[in-house]
């Protein structure tokens, strides 16, 4: 069985509860494939990222394996937030950065034969954008409050901020910070460093628990509290409000080059 988020975001559990952990989000249009059931809750596995997780059944959006495969997702939505129209009930709904339009074509598309209309701003996720444009992108989000397993302008954590930075790049990236560490090259200097660049940040355990984008050598952009912009060095961060170092330096990594 396979489904398609049709709501702006819906909310993605740990476990089969409302009660449990938030651990994503889908957003508008994204995919995923039903494991299992219980009782309300449907244990899914995300097209995009294969992430398992657990969503009530409320809001699950059923499509047949035909109209699955014949899903054109190639684009997706750049403004931080915009509205579409469903023609078949004529009402409007909100989405945000990083939904997709399936089957888009001049402001159209359709999802179970249902049409819509939007005039939001578009991007091709199949194509990878300039590196020029990664600080325009990561930095329309300033501001944007931390959620522990938020995706959204509404409320995003820092491997959920840095997958939507990408994903409206052109490129995917894996939902955690743990598994994004493991994509791109490794750089040996923080010298070295460049635009769009992934730094990522440890515990005292050596687990790897946060991550930012390099806006140069020496600044970073990054979900803490809020998305927000803070020094770098080969420390770690320095929160430029309180003046102390917040995260350790483990790694940098080049994604696009």
């Amino acid at each position: 069985m396979f489904g398609i988020c049709t709501l702006s975001i819906v909310p993605c559990r740990k476990e089969s509860s409302s009660t449990s952990e938030l651990v994503t989000q889908l957003l508008f249009g994204e995919t995923y494939k039903v494991i299992s059931k219980s009782e309300q809750w449907l244990q899914i596995c995300t097209t995009d990222d294969n992430y398992t997780c657990w969503i009530n059944f409320t809001q699950h959006t059923p499509v047949s394996v035909t109209d699955f495969k014949l899903l054109q997702k190639d684009f997706i939505v750049s403004d931080s937030v915009a509205m579409i129209y469903n023609m078949s009930i004529k009402s409007s709904s909100l989405i945000t950065a990083g939904a997709t339009l399936p089957n888009y074509s001049n402001g159209q598309f359709s999802i179970n034969a249902i049409e819509f209309n939007s005039k939001a701003n578009i991007s091709n996720c199949l194509e990878i954008k300039p590196l020029s444009q990664i600080t325009s992108i990561a930095t329309q989000f300033l501001n944007t409050p931390y959620l522990w397993g938020g995706r959204s302008p509404f409320g995003i954590d820092c491997s959920g901020y840095t997958q939507l930075v990408f994903k409206l790049m052109g490129v995917q990236l894996p939902r955690d910070a743990k598994n994004q560490v493991n994509i791109g090259d490794t750089l040996s200097f923080i010298s070295e460093a460049q635009c769009g660049d992934l730094a990522f940040f440890d515990n005292e355990a050596g687990d790897i628990v946060h991550v930012g984008i390099m806006l140069n050598q020496t600044d970073i952009i990054h979900a803490y509290g809020s998305v927000r912009i803070d020094k770098l060095d080969h420390f770690g961060i320095h929160n430029v409000n309180t003046k102390k170092y917040t995260h350790t330096l483990r790694i940098i990594k080049r994604v696009i080059e």
